[in-house]
This record gives C-alpha cells, sequence and structure tokens, in this order.
C-alpha cells in the first residue's frame, strides 16, 4: 500500500469522528480548544487501536481464508463504505447534535460507535501485504487533527458539511474495496 493510500485511507476512516465532532462543536456551542483537544485524543487513540484489533483478527484466521480473502476485503469495505454512505444521507438524525454532554464516558463511547469501521477495516488490511502499525497511528493522527478541528469550527459550519464528509469518506472505501477485488481478480 502506498503512502498517499494510506493517508487516503487514513483520512476517509476519520471522517465519521470529523462529523460527530462537527456535531458536536456545533451543539455545545461554543467549545473550548481544551475541549477540543481531548476530543481529539480521545477519538485518536480510540481509531488507532481499533484497526490493530481488527488486523489481529484477520490474521489469526487468514491462513484459513485466503482463498477467498479478496472477497471478504471488498465486503467489509463495501459495507462500511455504504454505511457511511447511508448515514451521510440520512441527515437529520445524527447522533452527535443531540450529545449536549461533554462527560468523558460520553466521549469515550462515541468514539468506540465511530471506530468500528476502523476495526472491519483492520481485519480486510490483514490480506494485505501493509505495515499495520504505520497505518494504525496514520489512522490515529489523521482522526486527532480532524476530530480536534471539527470541534472547533463545529459551530461555523453545522452538522450538513459532516455529512457530505462522511458520504465522500464513504465512497472512498467503496472505491478501496473494488480495488482490492478488481487487483486480485485481474492478478490470475
Amino acid at each position: 500500500m502506498s503512502y498517499w493510500a494510506i493517508i487516503l485511507l487514513a483520512f476517509s476512516m476519520s471522517m465519521d469522528a470529523f462529523a460527530v465532532s462537527v456535531g458536536r462543536g456545533a451543539a455545545l456551542g461554543r467549545p473550548r480548544f481544551s475541549e477540543a483537544l481531548r476530543t481529539g485524543v480521545v477519538f485518536g487513540v480510540v481509531e488507532a487501536i481499533t484497526p490493530l484489533i481488527g488486523w489481529a483478527a484477520g490474521f489469526a484466521a487468514a491462513s484459513y481464508i485466503s482463498a477467498v480473502d479478496h472477497w471478504i476485503a471488498f465486503a467489509l469495505l463495501g459495507f462500511v463504505g455504504l454505511n457511511m454512505l447511508y448515514a451521510a444521507a440520512r441527515g437529520g438524525e445524527d447522533d452527535a447534535v443531540g450529545i449536549k454532554s461533554s462527560s468523558f464516558l460520553i466521549l469515550v463511547a462515541t468514539a468506540i460507535g465511530t471506530s468500528l469501521d476502523a476495526m472491519a477495516v483492520g481485519v480486510s488490511l490483514a490480506f494485505m501485504q501493509v505495515n499495520i502499525l504505520v497505518v494504525a497511528i496514520a489512522i490515529g493522527a489523521a482522526t486527532f487533527l480532524l476530530s480536534s478541528s471539527g470541534m472547533l469550527v463545529g459551530r461555523l459550519i453545522g452538522a450538513r458539511f459532516g455529512r457530505i464528509a462522511e458520504g465522500v469518506a464513504g465512497l472512498v472505501l467503496l472505491g478501496f474495496g473494488v480495488s482490492i477485488l478488481f487487483e486480485h481478480l485481474t492478478a490470475v
């Protein structure tokens, strides 16, 4: 996986956290810089850990399913991408907009909820020749950056832009899934 692909993947995986952060920023009104940093750190750390968990699970099962690994990667990335597109299209039902508390437990629960897609992507990465630590760090760093900035600009741009960004990220993940399947099927 090229560095450009890792960067694109990292920012794509961060878009749901960005959308939530924009919504939190809009809901909290005027979040302090320290609150934006706290949100970025929590989201970034959780988002960096979950692909490692998914990768470990996928790697453990890789020898048993190597004949169909490309289909699994395609299905997982496709599912996550379509789910992100659906969430973006769904619009006004964003959970993030209703979150008015800055409680640490709510923040962690939200971070875990937005990072489940990174775990699924981690499973698919187990079937590819990638340095999972580099990918996980990139995802965590991108999530930190986007979540922190999303909190600060949330009141200015509103939740709508966050949904558009999440839709674009869903398309990128779908593209990754199709690319993996295409590369494998044409290599035969």
